[in-house]
């Protein structure tokens, strides 16, 4: 069973890749064509519709923080192109160019190879769409077994949805819809215990759709997956070789920094697949490497009940932070309440005004005091390029 139970497992992470990839190129799309930078172009008295030159998304791509400098654009475009999303215009050229050459998204001119993953991928998106934009009561609070969950679908009451919007004709091949969501990574049952039933079982969707991607993400799907304890290092930003251990600089409470060697990290958690917005570039040399100390930055551990006793020595600040090309550039760990643990002198959260050992108090307006890193992990990595944080800290007087 172990190795039927982790040929799945590395067959969903390969769907979830795939996934993050369609949506990545599509948000691109959607993207250069507000801009204005897709368009009909003429070349030797023939027009080509709907394309972008080479040379000049490179450009835009550094312009908009997108990549550090024109190699790593290169490397993304290529991406894309090696996953189908463009194509050159003629089909001439299968490596991407830095050169005035038209390329165009197969979306545009109707080429996109649609097989059967991608068309489980493009429904799930409708069906996300759908529901994100419709009034209803579906995505709710709930509890299972004892444990709380957030924007959680009951699985009869989701089918009873998909049968009145007409994804489907019967209830049987609705709830097979439901498991072919689930088998791509889309939904997923709220503990990873079940697979979609139709009953009164909890699932939520495991992709958000709508969230902004990097595009440095399409370079970071292989990176390798390293066991982590519960303060384990965890790279924010990097100079340096492709190499296994490399030099980081640890950033402790007093700001002393000094050069420790470690493996290099590309993830919050220990899954790598949709983390890519707090993983590291090896071309990004503008602002100095980062290490999360492998051991807590904190004196002492505080409950939530002390953070929130009136006048106790704790104040509360709000930070507005937006992500960059790179990530946010912190790192958070512990749990109940979690803490800041490192924070990158050259990123976003710096400039913001975020510091080590604060305390996390909430994201984007939802309570976190009582959850574990891990889980605000993943509402940041869910969430919009712009997270608000929440944070408490001792007072000085």
């Amino acid at each position: 069973m172990d190795g039927i139970g982790n040929t799945m497992q590395k067959k969903a992470a390969e769907l979830e890749r795939m996934a993050e990839v369609l949506v990545t190129g599509e948000q691109l799309r959607l993207r250069l064509h507000e801009a204005k930078v897709i368009k009909d172009r003429r070349h030797h008295l023939r027009t080509y519709p709907n394309c972008f030159v080479a040379k000049e998304i490179i450009d835009w791509l550094i312009e908009h923080k997108e990549a550090s400098d024109r190699d790593t654009s290169i490397k993304i475009m290529q991406k894309l192109l090696d996953q189908s999303i463009i194509h050159h215009v003629c089909d001439e050229h299968k490596e991407f160019k830095d050169m005035k050459l038209f390329y165009r998204f197969r979306k545009d001119d109707g080429t996109f190879p649609l097989d059967s993953e991608a068309k489980v991928f493009m429904r799930g998106q409708r069906i996300y769409e759908k529901l994100m934009n419709t009034e209803n009561t579906l995505l709710q609070t709930r509890e299972e077994e004892g444990v709380t969950y957030e924007r959680t679908l009951v699985a009869s009451e989701f089918i009873d949805w998909l049968l009145q919007e007409g994804e489907m004709p019967t209830r049987e091949e609705t709830e097979q819809l439901g498991r072919r969501l689930l088998e791509h990574g889309i939904i997923q049952h709220v503990s990873n215990k079940h697979h979609f039933v139709d009953g009164g079982l909890l699932y939520q969707f495991r992709m958000n759709f709508r969230r902004r991607r990097r595009l440095m993400e399409l370079l970071n799907e292989r990176c390798r997956s390293i066991p982590e304890n519960h303060d384990s290092p965890f790279c924010l930003r990097k100079q340096g070789s492709e190499g296994g251990n490399t030099s980081f600089l640890s950033v402790s409470p007093t700001k002393e920094i000094k050069v420790v060697s470690a493996v290099r990290r590309s993830s919050m958690s220990s899954s790598c697949g949709s983390s890519g917005y707090y993983s590291s570039s090896p071309t990004l040399s503008s602002s100095p490497p980062v290490l999360c100390n492998p051991k807590s930055v904190l004196k002492r551990q505080v409950s939530p009940e002390e953070l929130q006793t009136p006048g106790g020595p704790y104040i509360k600040k709000t930070f507005t932070i937006v992500g960059d090309a790179v990530g946010w550039g912190f790192v958070v760990r512990g749990s109940k309440p979690c803490h800041i643990q490192a924070v990158d002198p050259g990123g976003p959260a710096a400039a913001a005004g975020m510091k080590v050992c604060q305390f996390v108090v909430a994201v984007n307006g939802m309570n976190v005091l009582n959850l574990d890193y891990r889980t605000v992990s993943s509402l940041i990595l869910t969430g919009p390029r712009t997270v608000v944080m929440e944070v408490m800290e001792e007072a000085d007087y």
